[in-house]
């Protein structure tokens, strides 16, 4: 799995003209699911999402979780973190999960997190969006499990 991880003041997805997820302070997070991830790997970005410590305590240092700071997580699915640009000039898609094992996972991050007490909005599963956000920052992580 990876995942494009922001700190967000704001952010929200819109499809076909509706919000579909909206949050205030927390995290914003693209994530992709590969074809070799399993349970384990949801789990583990589920768990990193909560606990990473990527918002200020009162030194300003990185300390706190999203989870310590009452914030939100708003999650999109996005194959195309599993794009190949190396070769040509069009991306290749060959290392990213099929639609319905992506999806399992994704469902299965965002209802790992909400067991944890947080508020975990999404967006449209395959769906064109329309994303929108005010970073935080800007602080910006990309992890894989």
């Amino acid at each position: 799995m990876r995942a494009v991880i922001q700190r967000v003041a704001e952010a929200r997805v819109e499809s076909e003209g509706q919000t579909a997820g909206q949050i205030g302070a927390g995290l914003w997070v693209y994530v992709s699911v590969g074809k070799e991830d399993t349970e384990k790997d949801a789990a583990f970005m589920a768990d990193k999402l909560v606990n990473l410590r990527i918002f200020s305590d009162a030194a300003g240092k990185m300390n706190k979780s999203v989870q310590d700071v009452g914030g939100s997580i708003l999650i999109v699915s996005n194959f195309t973190l599993h794009g190949d640009c190396k070769k040509g000039r069009r991306p290749g898609f060959d290392a990213a999960a099929e639609a319905q094992q992506a999806k399992r996972l994704y469902e299965k991050v965002i209802s790992l997190i909400a067991e944890h007490g947080i508020t975990a909005e999404k967006g449209v599963f395959g769906g064109h969006m329309h994303v929108g956000s005010v970073n935080d920052g800007p602080v910006t992580f990309v992890l894989e499990s």
